[in-house]
């Protein structure tokens, strides 16, 4: 069985051996059917493939997402409101090593830009996850810092957006967030693993990943799927 002595390295882990479809069927067979964000929520990388290029030696850190939630409640505004931005700034300067800002609630305006690139990644955050959009496109791209979003749009949210919460429990599709849950997410979707379940997930999920790898491997050798699916219990 794999094993991690940190948080660090459990999300390294993640990250090199893991993938969204294997950790969501681990989280269907326990009976967690709904842990999906909506479809839309893509890498902000992938959705821009022209401005997509990393420009020097830097591994891309922009296609895999996961670390801790820190569930973030915006509401529109309609007019000037009382504190510009709400207490995003709070919500910022509270980040902490492997978190992850993830946002819902807002949808006039953008929610993340260049300046809270740069201010989560200061902080050692793990990346952002919007159910939104998200500006300074380019400005984004260049700092190697994973963001998920719905799209881009400049619009801004100053005079349209308050945040309202944070650490506080949002709800995005289908799935209830709480603080501390697990986020994961690459080009095939976003999922949140209930942090009172997150160890069974990962060493399952892990399990998984290996014995599909093996199984693979013995289909291309010419075993027929359903001799091999007997054997090996996955597809």
């Amino acid at each position: 069985m794999i094993t991690w002595k940190d948080d660090n390295e459990m999300f390294a882990l993640m990250k090199e051996k893991l993938y969204t479809p294997v950790v969501g069927d681990i989280l269907d067979q326990m009976g967690y059917r709904h842990q999906f964000l909506p479809a839309e929520i893509r890498p902000l990388v992938s959705q821009v493939p022209a401005a997509a290029l990393i420009r020097d030696d830097a591994p891309d850190n922009r296609m895999k997402v996961a670390g801790y939630a820190c569930p973030v409640l915006e509401n529109d505004v309609y007019g000037e409101p009382k504190k510009p931005f709400g207490y995003m700034c709070e919500a910022l300067d509270q980040l902490r090593p492997n978190d992850i800002y993830i946002a819902t609630g807002a949808h006039h305006s953008a929610l993340w830009g260049e300046l809270l690139t740069a201010t989560a990644k200061a902080r050692g955050a793990a990346g952002a996850v919007l159910y939104g959009y998200t500006r300074d496109t380019p400005q984004v791209l260049e700092q190697n810092f994973p963001v998920f979003c719905t799209g881009t749009w400049a619009q801004d949210s100053s005079v349209r957006t308050y945040v309202f919460d944070y650490r506080c429990d949002i709800e995005i599709g289908q799935v209830t967030v709480h603080d501390g849950d697990i986020v994961f997410g690459d080009v095939d979707g976003v999922l949140i693993i209930p942090k009172a379940i997150m160890r069974e997930v990962i060493e399952r999920a892990l399990e998984k990943a290996s014995t599909e790898k093996t199984m693979r491997k013995a289909v291309e050798a010419g075993m027929p799927v359903t001799e091999a699916f007997a054997k090996f219990g996955v597809l």
